[in-house]
C-alpha cells in the first residue's frame, strides 16, 4: 500500500493536511474519504485504510482544521474558527471530494464519517448535491434538544469569558464526563472508546488524541449538532442515497444505541428508502477499533461491494 500525503486549500484559504492510501491495480472498485472524529486525527484510520485498499478500494482522509497536522502550533489544536468552524469544516470534506472527483472521475465516491466526523457527514449530505455513492455513519449520536441547548449557552458563555483559543476544561467535563458510567472497572478515562486495551492505551500515548479542545469548537459543535437535526435542514437529506449506520450497543456518544436509533428513524421518517444499521453487541464508541473489528470491516466492504454492484442494500 502507497501512502501519499498531500494539503489542499480551503474556501476560506486555509491549508488543510490529507492523505491518500491506494494499491495498484487494475480493478479499483470505487473511493472512500474518510472524516474522523474529536480529538483525533486522519492517520489512525491506516489499518482500515489498508484492509479497504487490499480490497479494491483508494482511501483518502484530510485531518480537520484544529487537528492531526493541518493544526501548525498549540493555539489551533482543538479550534476550527472564531465563527461558523462546523460549516468550514464540512466545506473542508467538500474541498476533497472534488479533489478526489477530479483525481477519479470514473469512480464511484463514499464518504465515512465517524462521531464528529459523522456530524460534518450528516451536514454534507443536507448542504450539498453529495454526488456520493453512497455514505457510512459511524458512532453518531441523536438530537441533544434542551440539554443541546443549555450546553450551547455555556459554551458561548466560556467563549465569551475565555476567548476563542481558549481550552475548556469545563465543556470537556460537561460532555465527556460521563461517558464511562456504564464500564466497570475502569482503567483509563477513555474506556468508553473501545474495549480493546492497547487501542485505548495507544490512544492515550498519541499526542494528536483525547485533549481538550477550545471553546469555540465547543460552540461550534453545539451548533452543527442542533442544526443538522432541524426538521427543514434534516428534510434536505438526499432521499435515494444509500446510508449505512452502525455503532457499539454500548456507546455512550449515541445514547447505548438509542440515539443512534433515533437518527435511522428520523431517516425513514424523511422518506429516506436506502437507509440500514447495524448495532454490535457490547461495541463502543469506535467500532473501527473494537475488538471485533475485523466483523465490522467486512461488514462495511460487503455494503460497500453491494453497492458498487448495483444492488439493493
Amino acid at each position: 500500500m502507497k501512502r501519499t500525503d498531500f494539503t489542499f486549500r480551503a474556501t476560506d484559504g486555509k491549508e488543510i493536511q490529507a492523505y491518500k492510501w491506494e494499491k495498484e491495480a487494475d480493478d479499483i472498485k470505487g473511493v472512500v474519504q474518510i472524516a474522523h472524529g474529536m480529538a483525533e486525527h486522519a492517520l489512525r484510520y491506516e489499518p482500515f485504510a489498508a484492509f479497504l485498499t487490499a480490497h479494491g478500494y483508494i482511501v483518502y482522509a484530510n485531518d480537520h482544521r484544529g487537528h492531526g497536522r493541518t493544526y501548525k502550533n498549540e493555539s489551533e489544536k482543538g479550534y476550527l474558527a472564531d465563527e461558523d468552524g462546523f460549516e468550514l469544516a464540512t466545506d473542508d470534506l467538500r474541498k476533497l471530494s472534488e479533489h478526489i472527483r477530479n483525481e477519479h472521475p470514473n469512480l464511484p465516491i463514499f464518504l465515512l464519517g465517524h462521531s464528529f466526523g459523522s456530524f460534518l457527514t450528516r451536514r454534507y449530505i443536507q448542504k450539498f448535491d453529495p454526488d456520493l455513492k453512497g455514505v457510512l455513519i459511524s458512532g453518531t449520536g441523536g438530537d441533544p434538544k434542551l440539554l443541546g441547548k443549555i450546553g450551547l449557552a455555556v459554551a458561548k458563555m466560556q467563549k465569551k469569558l475565555k476567548g476563542p483559543k481558549k481550552e475548556s476544561p469545563l465543556m470537556d467535563k460537561l460532555i465527556f464526563g460521563s461517558y464511562n458510567k456504564r464500564i466497570s472497572p475502569v482503567r483509563t478515562k477513555f474506556d468508553f472508546l473501545t474495549r480493546d486495551e492497547n487501542a485505548v492505551d495507544a490512544y492515550i500515548a498519541d499526542e494528536n488524541c483525547g485533549f481538550v479542545c477550545k471553546t469555540s469548537f465547543y460552540v461550534d459543535l453545539l451548533e452543527g449538532l442542533l442544526n443538522i437535526h432541524e426538521q427543514n435542514e434534516a428534510e434536505k437529506t438526499p432521499k435515494d442515497l444509500p446510508i449505512f449506520i452502525f455503532s457499539g450497543n454500548e456507546d455512550p456518544v449515541g445514547d447505548y444505541g438509542k440515539g443512534v436509533q433515533s437518527v435511522y428513524e428520523q431517516l425513514l421518517e424523511l422518506g429516506c428508502t436506502k437507509v440500514s444499521i447495524k448495532l454490535y453487541e457490547g461495541g463502543r464508541h469506535e467500532m473501527l477499533n473494537e475488538i471485533n473489528k475485523e466483523e465490522v470491516y467486512e461488514d462495511i466492504l460487503n455494503w460497500l461491494d453491494t453497492i458498487v454492484k448495483g444492488e439493493s442494500v
